[in-house]
C-alpha cells in the first residue's frame, strides 16, 4: 500500500513533469511562437521542426496507452462527442494573437517568469484572471452562448466521439484498426519531416527537449489516468495544459479553499520552478522588466487574449497542441490551426503596425 494518498502521488507525478518541461524549454529556446515568427519572417524551420517532434512524441505516447487499455483517452475533455468547432477556431485565433503580443505562450511564459522576466509575470497574471473569468466569471456567459449554438453533438448522430478513427469509422472501417493506422503513420510524417532537414539534425537541444516535453505529455496521461485511478474517487483523465490551471493555480494561492490542489495546479508550480533551476545552472538567470509604456500594454492585452482564447479552445499550444492533438480529436486541429493562424497575423501585425496591415500581408503573395 502507498504509504502517500493517491492525490499527492498524483500531485507529486505533476510536481515533477512540470520540472522536466520548465526545464527542458528553458534550456533549449523552445517555444512555439518563436517557432511561428521563425517561419514567417526568417524561413528558419528549426523551431517548427522541434514542435512537430514533439507532437510525434506525444501522439505515439498518448495512442500507445491508450491501445494497450492502460487509459481511456475517449474520457477527456478533447475526445468529448461534443464537437466545439467554433469556439476552437475563434479561441485559437485569440490566444495565437495574444502569444505575439506577450512574448511567448503560456507555457513559455511560465517558464521566462522562472528565470526573472518580470513582464512575464503581468502576463500570467492575466492569463489567470481572463481565463478564469472566462470559465466561471464575467466572460462565462458569452462562451456559454457560443457554445449553445455552434457546438455539433455527434452522439446523436451517431459518433462515439470526435477522434478521427471514430469519425472515419462512419465510411465503413473499423475504428481500432483506424487508430492504430493514425496513430503510427501521423507520427512517421512528422518525423520523415522533422529529420530529413540536415540543420536540425545538428541541433541535439532541440531534439532532446521536444523528445522530453512530448513525453511530459505521455506521462501525464499516465499519471492521472494510471496512478491516478481509484475505484471509488478517480483523478480525472488530464495531461499538460496551462490555462485554465493557472487560474486555477492563482486561486489556490489566494485562498486555498477556493481551489484544490491538482495535477494541473502542480504542474504549473513545477515549470516554473524547473525553469528557474535550469536558468541558475546554466547561468542564463536575470531580472527583466518592462521598456516602455507601449510594452506593458502590449503584455496586457496579449495575457488577456490568451486567457479568453484558451479557455474558448479548450486549450493553449500546449493544452490543444500537444495533448490534444495527441488523442487525435478534431477540435484539437482545429484549434491548432486557429492558432498558427492567430500567430502568423500577431507577427505581421508587429511587422505592419496595424491589425489591416496584418490581413493585406497574411494574403498578400510574395
Amino acid at each position: 500500500m502507498s504509504a502517500l494518498p493517491l492525490p499527492y502521488l498524483v500531485n507529486l507525478a505533476g510536481l515533477v513533469l512540470g520540472l522536466a518541461f520548465g526545464a527542458a524549454v528553458q534550456r533549449s529556446n523552445f517555444c512555439t511562437m518563436g517557432a511561428i515568427s521563425d517561419m514567417v519572417l526568417m524561413g528558419d524551420g528549426n523551431r517548427a521542426r522541434a514542435w512537430a517532434l514533439a507532437i510525434a512524441t506525444a501522439m505515439l505516447g498518448s495512442q500507445l496507452l491508450h491501445l494497450t487499455g492502460l487509459i481511456d483517452l475517449n474520457t477527456s475533455i478533447y475526445a468529448t462527442t461534443n464537437l466545439g468547432w467554433l469556439g476552437a477556431a475563434i479561441g485559437g485565433l485569440l490566444f495565437g494573437f495574444g502569444m505575439v503580443l506577450a512574448g511567448g505562450c503560456g507555457s513559455r511564459t511560465l517558464v521566462r517568469l522562472g528565470a526573472g522576466n518580470l513582464k512575464s509575470l503581468l502576463v500570467v497574471l492575466m492569463i489567470g484572471i481572463a481565463g478564469y473569468a472566462t470559465l466561471r466569471g464575467l466572460f462565462g456567459p458569452a462562451r456559454l452562448w457560443l457554445e449553445g449554438w455552434s457546438v455539433i453533438d455527434l452522439k446523436s448522430r451517431g459518433f462515439a466521439s470526435q477522434t478521427l478513427p471514430d469519425l472515419l469509422a462512419a465510411f465503413g472501417a473499423d475504428a481500432g484498426l483506424l487508430r492504430w493506422i493514425l496513430a503510427l503513420a501521423i507520427p512517421a510524417a512528422l518525423l520523415l519531416w522533422v529529420f530529413k532537414d540536415a540543420r536540425f539534425r545538428r541541433q541535439p537541444a532541440l531534439i532532446v527537449a521536444a523528445i522530453v516535453i512530448g513525453l511530459t505529455v505521455t506521462g501525464g496521461w499516465a499519471a492521472t489516468g494510471i496512478l491516478g485511478a481509484d475505484e471509488f474517487e478517480p483523478a480525472p483523465l488530464v495531461s499538460m495544459t496551462f490555462v485554465a490551471p493557472i487560474g486555477n493555480a492563482l486561486q489556490y494561492l489566494m485562498t486555498f479553499t477556493g481551489a484544490t490542489l491538482d495535477f494541473g495546479i502542480s504542474t504549473v508550480g513545477g515549470v516554473i520552478l524547473g525553469a528557474f533551476l535550469m536558468a541558475k545552472a546554466d547561468r542564463s538567470f536575470r531580472v527583466e522588466s518592462f521598456a516602455n509604456a507601449q510594452d506593458v500594454v502590449a503584455h496586457l492585452v496579449g495575457g488577456t487574449l490568451m486567457g479568453i482564447g484558451g479557455v474558448t479552445a479548450l486549450g493553449c499550444t500546449v493544452g490543444q497542441g500537444l495533448t490534444g492533438i495527441g488523442t487525435l480529436a478534431l477540435g484539437s486541429f482545429v484549434a491548432l490551426g486557429g492558432i498558427v493562424i492567430g500567430g502568423v497575423l500577431g507577427v505581421r501585425y508587429l511587422e505592419e503596425g496595424s491589425l489591416p496591415g496584418a490581413v493585406r500581408a497574411l494574403f498578400a503573395r510574395d
